[in-house]
């Protein structure tokens, strides 16, 4: 034990965390390592255990937290059940005659998804497998392809029921129900942006997202529209049993993901899809999610432990406080800073050790603690799209048959747009807050 001031610790623990993050070690380790190392250092073994163990003990408690494994477990089953495919087929049928149509049916299908999956890989992996291959075997550019695949696929994280808003929302001190409420505007204007980009350079380059042959073009008829209808309904069906019940106080979150579950497996069982192997899955798939979550989770909320005990925390808000052009200034700061962390750290480690440190600024600085969440999570959607921590990239890159050949420069090029595009839906979501704030008003108003 040696005495360190609060300015030294808080280079030597954010520091430690950058230089480690590049080794390429497990994330989770390199949290976990940065804070036993500097707490020994700097409080000795028995405080640094007393701290450590609490934090693990005060998490492994929380139960907001057992809407993970609930809400992996029903987008696993969801995921196999067929009750996706039939809306893809029937999306491809009534927009693939548009120029950029397939592109549009897959960020079309993938806002969908977000509203029944909260996990990205199993969205990413979903698109990849049934959007790339029409895609590019009708001629689309493959930047294009793989580009609307991977944003399309990361607004699962964002979209409620989504698993970054459940480990958000209690680490901030704020309602969950609220969070997903606020985050379904956000969502939607994120996949209005995608569309209209694809639409619009498809019009000027038509070569690029060419539409399907004139012969396999259908007339938009009634029958064709009761289609889509119908298989909207499952969609629709889970939307209602997990969201439906928040909105309408019949159900906290936590209650509302195990309905969400139930009612995957009824939707496996209608399309025949249940069984012992599906069941297996879904449960060694949860049990590998979850175990990764609350890897992460407990290391980086020892991590802030040791962090904020040692004096850093105040370090890093006078810091902020302190930076020209007011509090917008220490808001352009703050978002800059979770664009970065987005590069290196796994999302789960970001919100855990920023959500203690900064939800305090944003109060300071007068900001709604709601809008200035949620303004965290749309900033979190890049970190699934800019590499060298790019999830979304890399669950493409090993989704994507073979036969295709699509390269990451093929991906890197394809996302760099849809980065572009969440920059400008941060700026609309700062100049019009009401659009991650109406409905969690109306949920206010109504006493949820």
């Amino acid at each position: 034990m040696i005495e360190i001031s609060a300015q030294t610790l808080t280079i030597m623990m954010l520091g430690g965390l950058f230089v480690l993050v590049l080794t390429g070690f497990p994330i989770a380790f390199v949290i976990g390592s940065v804070a036993l190392g500097t707490g020994l250092l700097a409080f000795g073994p028995t405080t640094t255990f007393h701290i450590l163990y609490s934090r693990f003990y005060d998490l492994s408690l929380n139960y907001p937290y057992l809407a993970v494994p609930l809400f992996t477990f029903m987008g696993v089953i969801l995921q196999h059940s067929g009750a996706t495919k039939e809306l893809y087929d029937n999306l491809y049928e009534t927009l693939g005659g548009l120029k950029g149509g397939l592109a549009i049916v897959t960020i079309v299908f993938g806002t969908i998804l977000a509203t029944c999956l909260g996990v990205i890989a199993a969205s990413v992996t979903m698109l990849s497998m049934m959007a790339l291959k029409p895609m590019i075997s009708r001629g689309y550019d493959k930047s294009i392809a793989a580009g609307s695949v991977v944003a399309a696929g990361t607004l699962g994280i964002l979209i409620p029921p989504s698993i970054m808003l459940v480990v958000y929302g209690p680490q901030a001190g704020l309602s969950i129900g609220q969070m997903f409420m606020g985050a379904f505007l956000p969502g939607f204007l994120l996949s209005a942006l995608y569309i209209a980009y694809v639409a619009i350079r498809c019009y000027l380059h038509p070569e690029q997202g060419p539409s399907i042959a004139e012969k396999d073009i259908t007339k938009l008829t009634p029958q064709k529209i009761l289609r889509l209808t119908k298989s909207l309904l499952p969609t629709i069906l889970l939307i209602f049993a997990v969201l439906g019940t928040i909105f309408a106080g019949l159900a906290p979150p936590t209650e509302a993901a195990a309905l969400g579950g139930l009612t995957a497996i009824i939707l496996a069982i209608i399309y025949k899809k249940f069984n012992w192997d599906l069941l297996k899955l879904a449960s060694i798939e949860t049990l590998r999610v979850s175990a990764f979550v609350v890897m992460i989770a407990a290391m980086s909320y020892a991590y802030v432990g040791i962090f904020m005990s040692g004096g850093a925390g105040d370090v890093v808000t006078e810091l902020i406080l302190s930076v020209p052009g007011g509090k917008w200034g220490s808001f352009f700061i703050i978002m800059f800073i979770v664009f970065f962390l987005g590069m290196f750290i796994e999302w789960i480690g970001i919100v855990f050790i920023i959500v203690p440190v900064f939800s305090p600024i944003f109060i300071k600085l007068g900001f709604d603690p709601l809008w200035a969440g949620l303004m965290v999570c749309v900033n979190l959607q890049m970190a699934f799209m800019t590499p060298p921590m790019a999830m979304s990239i890399f669950v493409l890159k090993g989704a994507a048959p073979p036969e295709l050949e699509i390269t990451m420069h093929d991906i890197i090029k394809g996302v760099i747009p849809f980065v572009l595009l969440v920059m400008v839906a941060l700026v609309v979501l700062t100049v019009f807050p009401e659009i991650i704030t109406w409905l969690p008003s109306l949920m206010m108003k109504r006493g949820f």
